[in-house]
This record gives structure tokens, C-alpha cells and sequence, in this order.
């Protein structure tokens, strides 16, 4: 492999640069990768734009690389199907009459019960993060009217509940996108390595602690405080001058009409594709296992050596097949009526997919200039080991902060951070932890987050009312996950 020095680092900064300034991430990565492949080319525009269009190409030629993005737009196509087929609306309708009686038997702990469940539906939701906030948005919205309690505080827990259990249950595209990443740096058994994160994946955990304990407390800290003072004494939902964002989100989409709602339209697919997660692992990494004493033995470490891009492959078809039988044998849908939501579906999810693409893309192109290796062997001479996963979790905050997306913060960051993490010898799983944490706690602080829009959208609250009461919150986890980083980081050098 060549020495490209300095040049290596090009590409990946000013993609952040390009991400800064113009807030679009495909724009940035798809130049990042572009410029890339033109120092890779010796600087010929025509080589390197060829070049550019073969990475993005060659991305195929990894079979985890592939099975992952068709997970994600198959993603896609299920929720459709259970929004479709009635399924959300009869969950939330069940969520309905167990809110109501709470309220008639309990009603000095309404206010705390629904908000629990609000957070609950949030964490069950974990499959993807747009259809938790929507859900929990338009669904706990007409009761959180009711009870006088703030839009802004729909909107926090919509928020803080979605991003943060999609990382730390990563049976969904998250755990897919971050297993692909992980292959492109070379990583062995992604999937338990990824597990493995999950422990030292700070923020995400404090995020959801921190949320529970404001329920449950009834304590709220600045300017949250102020907003439900301001509720309780004159029942203004919002602020003077604010101005609520509608819920119309493009993704959404209305039942059929003329069915009943069931809720188990949506548990059943849903619990399909967690259940055949598991299954899938140990099926695909049975044969790799040798000289296991029992079969409990042999499966545990079956999981362990299974293919995590196939699994949540096989997985979410395993979702669709079961869906499309149980809404065929109930007479909601035809077959055809089910092969065109698929395709939709699918298509919905394009943006997600070349998202995935290009972030896989300039992966690859900055381990063809052997970027991370670089800034690793560059920043061991004065960044102390100790420092690292506490520097690493502040560099992906602000990247994610910047650019409103963590995903993108996990193509350009785990590049970077892993082979730094080798160089300085500092525990993998923690600087992984670090990375994708940060991704997480930048987003939760940024106005521009795809996330924090729709959960908006969806609890009707003043976008930047929504940022500014949030923000207290994210901060305090984001001190304390960044104090445990500096402390784990001395102790476990």
C-alpha cells in the first residue's frame, strides 16, 4: 500500500467541512470519496472520477456489504405491511384503554404512568427510529393534551427513547449499518464485537436512565422546568409565538379501510424478525463450531461465529413471508396488493440505502489511503491512550451535532477511530462504544437531527423548543459518559 502521509486525511475532513457548511451528508461523503480516488489516481480527474464510480460498484463485491443494505429497504416494506394492515392502530388502541384505566383508578399517577408508557412503546418500538417517534408523537399526544402536560416534554421522550434503544437492541438497520462498518475495517466476528460495545455504550443508557428518573421524579431542570410551569399555572400547551410542526410525514400511512384493527398484526411480524435474529446466528455459525461438549455449548458459541448480515437478512424476509400469510389468511390484502407495498416500501427507504452505500464507499476508499492508520500513528506520539475514548466520544458528538446525523458520524469516525484504537492499544469494544455514543449524544443536541424533526413533526411541539428543553438533558449525559470514558480509559490501559 502506498504512503499518501497527510493526503489521506483529506478526504474524510473535508467531507466534514462539506457536511458543516452545507448540510447535506451524501454531497460530503460522495465527494469525499470522489477526491479520495483521485490522489489514489495520481491526481487524474478522469481516473479518479472512473475510479469513484468502481468503489461505489466494487461495495457489492461484499457479500455483508450487500445483504445489509437489502435488510435496510426490506425494512422498508414491514412497516408498511403492519401500519397497513391495521397493526400499529389496534397496538395503539389496546395502549388506549390501558391508559384510560389508569386514569379513572389512578388518577393522582396519570400523569407519570402515561409518560412510562410513552417511553415503553418507545423502547418497543426499537426496529427503526422514525416510525417510534411518529408513534409515540401522534399516539400519547390528544392524552398529554388532556392531562396539561407540555409538547415539549412529548417531544423529549419521543426523542429519547428512539435513537438510544435502536443502539443498544440492534436487531434492525442500525445494528446491520454498524456491522458493516466494523467489516470494512477487518474486524472479526463484527456482530459479537458489536455486542460486546453495548456494555461501555454510555450515553445511550444514561440518556434512558436520565429520562426514566425525570418521569418518575416529576423533576425537570431548566427551561423543561419552566415549560411545565408554565402548563400547570395557564394550561398553554406552548409558548407565546411558538409554532407547532404538523404531523405529515411522508412515510406514514393510513390502515386500509374497512378492517379491523389488530394489534397482533403488528407483535407478531415484529417479534418474527427478533426471534429469527438469534435463531438465524446459530444456524449460520453452526458449522463453524468444533469440539463442543452439548448442544447448549454448541449453539452458544454457534451465536458467536454466525453471520450478522445474514441473519438480519433472513430475518426480516422470515417478517415479511410470516406478515403476508397472516394478512392473506384474514383477507386483508391480495397478493398483489402485498408485492406492491413491498415495492414501496423499498423505495421509501432508497435514501437510507444509498446512505449506506456511500458510507460503506468512503470506508473502503480511506482504507486504500490508509487514513485511520495514519492519524493513529500521527497522534501517538502526543495523544495519551488514556485520553482516547473520552477524545474519541467528543470529536463524534460534534461531528454528529454538525451534521444532524449519526450514521454519517459512524462512516466517517469508525474509520479513524479503530485503527487508532489499535495503534494506542486502548480496549476495542470501548472505543467503538465511544464512536457510536457519540454519534447518538450529537444528534440529540442537534436542530438540524433527522430524528429530533420528525419527533417534532409528530408531537406537534415548536421544533426549536423541543432542541432547547431537550438539550439540558442530552448534556448531563453527555458530561457524565464523557467523565466515565477518562476514568475507564486510565483503567483499562
Amino acid at each position: 500500500m502506498n504512503d499518501y502521509g497527510i493526503l489521506s486525511v483529506l478526504p474524510p475532513v473535508i467531507a466534514i467541512i462539506l457536511a458543516l457548511k452545507t448540510k447535506q451528508v451524501y454531497v460530503a461523503l460522495v465527494f469525499g470519496i470522489w477526491f479520495s480516488w483521485l490522489i489514489i489516481s495520481d491526481w487524474n480527474i478522469l481516473d479518479g472520477t472512473l475510479a469513484t464510480i468502481e468503489g461505489m460498484v466494487n461495495v457489492f463485491k461484499s457479500e455483508g456489504n450487500t445483504r445489509t443494505i437489502m435488510f435496510s429497504a426490506l425494512v422498508g416494506a414491514l412497516l408498511l405491511f403492519i401500519q397497513y394492515s391495521g397493526g400499529v392502530e389496534g397496538f395503539v388502541n389496546h395502549l388506549n384503554k390501558l391508559i384510560q384505566y389508569f386514569e379513572n383508578k389512578h388518577i393522582g399517577y396519570s400523569r407519570v404512568i402515561i409518560q412510562l408508557l410513552a417511553m415503553l412503546t418507545g423502547i418497543v418500538l426499537f426496529v427503526e427510529t422514525s416510525i417510534s417517534s411518529l408513534t409515540v408523537g401522534t399516539l400519547y399526544r390528544p392524552v398529554f393534551d388532556k392531562l396539561k402536560i407540555p409538547r415539549e416534554k412529548l417531544a423529549y421522550i419521543a426523542d429519547s427513547s428512539s435513537a438510544p434503544t435502536s443502539i443498544l437492541i440492534p436487531f434492525n438497520a442500525w445494528g446491520a449499518f454498524i456491522m458493516g462498518l466494523l467489516i470494512t475495517q477487518n474486524i472479526e466476528n463484527p456482530f459479537r464485537v458489536m455486542l460486546s460495545s453495548i456494555a461501555y455504550n454510555f450515553y445511550p443508557i444514561l440518556a434512558l436512565v436520565i429520562l426514566f428518573i425525570v418521569i418518575v421524579s416529576k423533576k425537570d431542570i431548566g427551561p423543561m422546568a419552566k415549560a411545565e410551569k408554565r402548563t400547570r399555572t395557564s394550561g398553554k400547551l406552548m409558548d407565546e409565538g411558538s409554532k407547532p410542526m404538523i404531523s405529515d410525514v411522508i412515510t406514514s400511512l393510513k390502515p386500509k379501510e374497512g378492517i379491523r384493527a389488530k394489534s397482533y398484526n403488528m407483535v407478531i411480524p415484529l417479534l418474527t424478525m427478533v426471534i429469527m435474529m438469534p435463531v438465524n446466528l446459530v444456524y449460520t455459525g453452526w458449522s463453524k463450531v468444533e469440539n463442543a461438549d452439548s448442544f447448549l455449548s454448541h449453539a452458544s458459541k454457534a451465536i458467536g461465529n454466525g453471520s450478522g448480515s445474514s441473519s438480519v437478512l433472513y430475518a426480516v424476509i422470515a417478517s415479511i413471508l410470516v406478515a403476508m400469510i397472516l394478512y392473506r389468511s384474514q383477507g386483508i390484502m391480495k397478493l398483489k396488493e402485498m408485492v406492491n407495498l413491498i415495492l414501496k416500501g423499498i423505495s421509501e427507504l432508497m435514501p437510507l440505502a444509498l446512505l449506506m452505500l456511500l458510507a460503506f464507499a468512503i470506508g473502503d476508499a480511506c482504507n486504500e489511503l490508509g487514513t485511520g492508520q495514519y492519524v493513529a500513528n500521527w497522534s501517538k506520539d502526543w495523544l495519551s491512550p488514556e485520553f482516547l475514548p473520552a477524545v474519541v466520544f467528543v470529536i463524534s458528538s460534534f461531528i454528529a451535532f454538525s451534521t444532524g446525523t449519526s450514521w454519517g458520524t459512524f462512516a466517517i469516525m469508525l474509520a479513524i477511530s479503530i485503527p487508532m484504537a489499535k495503534v494506542h492499544g486502548t480496549e476495542l469494544t470501548l472505543i467503538i462504544a465511544a464512536t457510536l455514543g457519540g454519534g447518538i449524544f450529537g444528534d440529540h443536541c442537534s436542530p438540524i437531527s433527522d430524528t429530533s424533526i420528525i419527533s417534532s413533526m409528530a408531537s406537534a411541539s415548536d421544533h426549536i423548543d423541543h432542541v432547547r428543553t431537550q438539550l439540558p438533558y442530552a448534556l448531563l449525559g453527555g458530561l457524565i459518559t464523557t467523565m466515565l470514558y477518562l476514568i475507564l480509559g486510565f483503567a483499562m490501559i
